[in-house]
Parts: C-alpha cells; structure tokens; sequence
C-alpha cells in the first residue's frame, strides 16, 4: 500500500511555501471567492497558476477549495471561476454545492472533483451517488468512527479515494454546518465568513444568554454562567483533533490521504503541523511527534470521533502508552473543552532564516518575536526539530550590535553555530 498522502493548508503564498517545504504530498488553498475561509490572504485567480507550477516542479499537488454555497446570482462568476481554475493546472477542485459539481462537469470535464467534508458524507451509499456524478474523492465526515470507515472502503469502487480530517480545529456543528456566526453577527459560516461564535465567552443574565463580548478572550469579572461553581463556561467550544499516534489505524482503515486543518493558521503553525506528521508518516518515535505538536498553538486535543466504537480510548488510557494520556488528558474521546476558550502552546517563532554564512556561522534572518543575547533559539527544519543554539550575538544589516532584537519583521544577523538553510525557522520556548 502506498503511503498517505499528506494534506497541508495553504492560506497565502509564504504558508504555501512553508508546507511545500516542510513535507506536504499536496496543499489546498482558496480563491477571495466560493471558499470556505473567504477572510484568509487566498490566492487571486491571476497569481494562481506560477504558484501552482512551483508546486508541481517541487512533486506536489494542489487542491483549490470552492466549497461554498451558492446563490443564482453567483453563477455567472462561478462559471468564468470554473473556466480561470480549468486552465490554471489545479490538480483537483475540493467542491460542495451540487450546483459547483454540474457546472464543473461542463466547464471543466477533465478537472477531478474532491468533495468537501460540508457534504457529510456519512455512508457508502451517499459516497457511490457522488462517484456517480463525477467525484474522484470523497473528504469524509469528521463524525465517523474508524469502523465506519473501513465499512464504507469494503462498498465502494476501489478508484473512489477517501480522505480524512486528522488534526487541527473541529466545529461544534455537525461536519461544520453552522447557523451561529450568522445568526449573530450576520457572517455566514457556509460561505467564508465565520466569526467563530462557538468559542466566545457567554454569560447568564435574567435568564438569556448573551455575548460577554466579540472576541475569545473574556475579560475580567465574574458572571452568572451555566456551571454552578464556575467563573466562565464554553459550552460550545470544542477541543482540536488529533490524530497523530493513529496513522496505521487510518491507513488500514482504506483512508488514502490525511488533511490537517488550518488555513488560517500561521506559518509557524503549517511548518510544525506539517513537518511532525511528515516525520510521524515516515516512521519517526511518536513522542517525537507528539512533542512537536505540543509546541503548537492548541485547544486540548481529542481523538474526536475515530475511537467512539472502541476499546481502544475508553477510560482514558492507551495500552500502556502513558505519554499519550498525557497529551489527550484523562478522556481523549472528550470533545468539548468547558473549562477555557484559550488556546495553548510551547513554543512561538522568534524567526525565518534568510540566509546562512557557514564560515561566519552567522544567519541573517527576519525577527517575527523578540529575542535577546543568552536566549536559546530551537531549529525547526524539515525533519529536524532536535537542534537548537544560544544567541550571543545580533547585529543590523548596517553593522550596529545589539542587545535584543525588539522590532517585528526587521532583518538582522545572528550568531548561529548550528548550520540552517534558508526558509528554516527559529522558535523560542514559552516559559
């Protein structure tokens, strides 16, 4: 069996090239148009084809979403998109709305069609009606066990390939059909624009829930909330996938391609995600993998619903695999995360290699966080995340010394006596 395909989000050009870089197989992304992240950076139409000829020289293909719901006043723009897409040497459209599927059929017969995981494609049969109509792939529903899974492979066409959700942000609406966003602040999820309202803070007040506030962080203060004893409660807000320590599982389930969420992830995000799958797919220890992922900016993570029908994650435990209990927390099946709306991570980036001078054994690089002298900087290059050095010295393109290196996106010189390649990033631990 070959192995899986890898899956990285792509939500501008420099995310782009980071998950290429870092080890994706394929990355999807969207236009400003008919995409389900339509308040990401996105791709125009007419920058579209060079980047995708800088994929396909590098070995990897590209997935453009339109996965949108659209209105009969869209059509005419969705047809001259379809045509623009045709000719832009995408290799598949990541599609939703049957109307998209049609059109697409006409306008673009040789264009395979993956479709997106908003279609909830729960069962062999539904899966059979879409390879009827043209679908090469089907993006399954993040509600399906693995048993289910390997039920639907048993019945379906062997050239029909399924793909997976393993790791990244789940919707507390059912395969992320959400009405909320709308509802309240008139930004509809199903067409690009969720405020993400199922991670806010709510309080209780002459018994109507309202917003604390617009944004995930709440503020000081105690509330009236759902739980009896708490200070805030989040009962929307579910905790982030992950699917990692599983991969064997997946790919003997019939699963052919693994997709990690996230386009509007930043880079340090795509390149840490994508890079420890990478290595978790070519054998690397899992706790090395699982360390990687730790670093990330995270909710709790959760096996979500691979495990429902399993002994495997009752009770909390893995066998005797105590470092996965670790990261899941006593319940990995758990879904929702009550407790905090926050997120948390390990490591943030202090900055992207731009260059490397072996014999000076310094980096010129560009500052994303500040930094100081004494600090220890840790290297995350493709397949190589042990490596890390301690800055004792930076200086400006100009030659000035300094002590700190305060200024976001300034370019600066830094002692580096650990070789690194252009494009390499340097994290620095939260403490």
């Amino acid at each position: 069996m070959p192995k899986l395909e890898l899956l990285a989000p792509a939500g501008n050009r420099e995310r782009f090239d980071t998950a290429i870089r870092y080890g994706a197989d394929a990355v999807y992304l969207g236009l400003p148009v008919f995409s389900l992240r339509n308040l990401a950076d996105n791709f125009s139409i007419d920058t579209l084809p060079e980047s995708i000829a800088y994929a396909h020289e590098r070995g990897v293909k590209v997935y453009v979403t339109v996965n949108s719901f659209i209105r009969d006043g869209e059509l005419e723009e969705l047809k001259s998109t379809l045509c623009a897409l045709r000719d832009s040497g995408a290799d598949a459209l990541i599609v939703n709305d049957p109307a998209v599927i049609r059109l697409s059929r006409r306008l673009a017969p040789d264009m395979p069609l993956h479709l997106s995981t908003q279609a909830n494609t729960l069962n062999s049969e539904a899966a059979a009606f879409w390879y009827e109509q043209g679908v090469s792939r089907i993006v399954l529903a993040r509600e399906l066990t693995l048993d289910e899974i390997r039920l639907i492979r048993s019945r379906i066409p062997k050239e029909l390939e399924l793909e997976m959700f393993v790791h990244g942000a789940m919707c507390v609406s059912y395969s992320g059909r959400c009405l909320l966003s709308n509802y309240i602040d008139g930004r509809d999820s199903n067409r690009g624009e969720c405020v993400q309202p199922c991670r806010w803070n709510y309080e209780v007040r002459d018994n109507k829930v309202y917003s604390a506030e617009i944004r995930e962080h709440g503020k000081n203060g105690e509330y009236f909330t759902v739980e009896d004893d708490g200070k805030g409660s989040f009962i929307l807000n579910s905790r982030d996938m992950c699917l990692a320590p599983f991969l064997k599982e997946i790919e003997d389930a019939g699963v052919s391609c693994i997709k990690i969420e996230g386009r509007m992830k930043s880079i340090l995000y795509v390149a840490t995600a994508t890079n420890a799958y990478r290595m978790a797919i070519d054998g690397a220890p899992i706790d090395t993998v699982m360390r990687e992922l730790m670093r990330l900016s995270h909710r709790p993570y959760t096996t979500g619903f691979a495990f429902r029908e399993s002994e495997k994650c009752r009770g909390g435990t893995y066998g005797k695999d105590k470092s996965l209990n670790i990261m899941y927390g006593e319940n990995p099946q758990e879904l929702m995360e009550y407790h905090t709306g926050g997120y948390t991570q390990d490591a943030r980036i202090a900055a992207v290699v731009l260059a490397y001078d072996p014999e000076k054994r310094e980096a010129l690089i560009e500052q994303r966080n500040n930094f100081k002298l004494g600090d220890t900087l840790n290297i995350l290059a493709p397949s190589d995340v042990t490596r890390c050095f301690a800055v004792t010295g930076i200086r400006t393109e100009e030659g000035e010394s300094r002590d700190s290196a305060p200024h976001p996106k300034e370019r600066l010189f830094i002692s580096c006596p650990e070789r690194v390649l252009t494009g390499d990033i340097l994290r620095s631990d939260i403490k």
